[in-house]
């Protein structure tokens, strides 16, 4: 079958439903991710204070590069998860990682953790249960063809633009003079960039099923998988290059949370315009899925924000006391 047939095979099979067992295991594949990935920024974040302590680089420090090496994991398990499950329902599950991250920190690095940071971990657990209960049933892309197509579509050519200018101005004009005092700038990069590693990584999934089935357009797939690999790997060099300068400068939890509610707003609005896996969403779910993100993103802001309250049960116990 040559490319156009088959794009009219898939125009014909329509949206495809993956299989339960493929759900499962894309499920638990992104569940372990996110949790790999929130201990990444902690354990970064300890080995660069290591480093600084003994006044070496944080390159020569074992910690820093046990985070580095989860980064690595977790990034092969959101690759596995991203072709088994539609990228709306593995991405926002990346709030699992977030209250991980916050308890490991308050361990490793000591940073607080209250009972409202307990209690919003909580809310980012049963946010993502809403979220995976109400995520699209069926894939809106499965095949190489549909892939090229979505790619050269207008909108999102445009909207790579407008990233890629955001990216210039952030990275060459803001970053050296507010970067180290804005923790938003570093964020702001990252997130940026999620808009190229995710999609990226979810069409190498797609373009590797025509390289693998030796189809006649394996070769036009070959070419797409070495782009999309050539861009995925600039994207997450530049980066893990700013995610270590952010965990120079500021603290690991505050910035993981920001940066899930930043990367996971950008990633679903790219995919939103590439890969259309809305258009599978019914009204009940997608509100189902509008509460279960705010719900994650309530419980990220009670891990953060009101983390420097020093209180817990017992002191409202001995208050209530007091005040009867």
């Amino acid at each position: 079958m040559g490319t156009a047939a088959a794009a009219a095979a898939a125009a014909g099979e329509g949206a495809r439903s993956p299989s339960p067992a493929a759900v499962s295991l894309g499920l638990g594949v992104a569940v372990v991710s996110s949790l790999v990935n929130g201990s990444t920024f902690v354990l970064q974040k300890k080995g660069i204070v290591r480093a600084k302590r003994r006044g070496t680089s944080y390159l020569t420090d074992i910690v820093w590069w046990a985070g580095t090496i989860a980064m690595a994991v977790g990034q092969i398990g959101n690759f596995l998860a991203y072709t088994a499950v539609p990228t709306v329902l593995v991405t926002p599950l990346g709030a699992l990682g977030v209250p991980f991250g916050s308890i490991l920190a308050s361990y490793l690095l000591k940073e607080k953790l209250n009972i409202l940071g307990k209690l919003g971990c909580l809310l980012s657990c049963a946010g993502s249960v809403v979220l995976i209960i109400h995520s699209p049933k069926s894939e809106s892309v499965t095949t190489q063809a549909e892939l090229e197509e979505k790619l050269t579509n207008p909108a999102f050519v445009g909207y790579l633009c407008v990233v890629l200018l955001m990216l210039l101005l952030l990275i060459f004009w803001i970053a050296p003079a507010h970067g180290p005092t804005n923790i938003m700038v570093y964020i702001s990069i990252c997130s940026l960039l999620g808009s190229f590693t995710v999609p990226s990584t979810k069409g190498i999934g797609l373009a590797a099923q025509d390289i693998l089935h030796n189809n006649p357009s394996s070769r036009r797939a070959l070419c797409l998988c070495l782009v999309l690999l050539a861009v995925l790997g600039c994207s997450i060099i530049v980066q893990f290059r700013y995610i270590n300068k952010a965990l120079e400068c500021f603290d690991s939890s505050v910035f993981g949370a920001i940066y899930y509610v930043v990367f996971t707003t950008l990633v679903l609005l790219a995919s939103a315009i590439l890969f259309r896996e809305w258009s599978n969403v019914g009204l009940v779910d997608f509100l189902g899925m509008a509460c279960g993100f705010t719900t994650v993103s309530v419980g990220i802001v009670l891990i953060q924000v009101f983390k420097e309250f020093n209180f817990n049960l017992g002191e409202m116990n001995k208050s209530n006391m007091k005040a009867d």
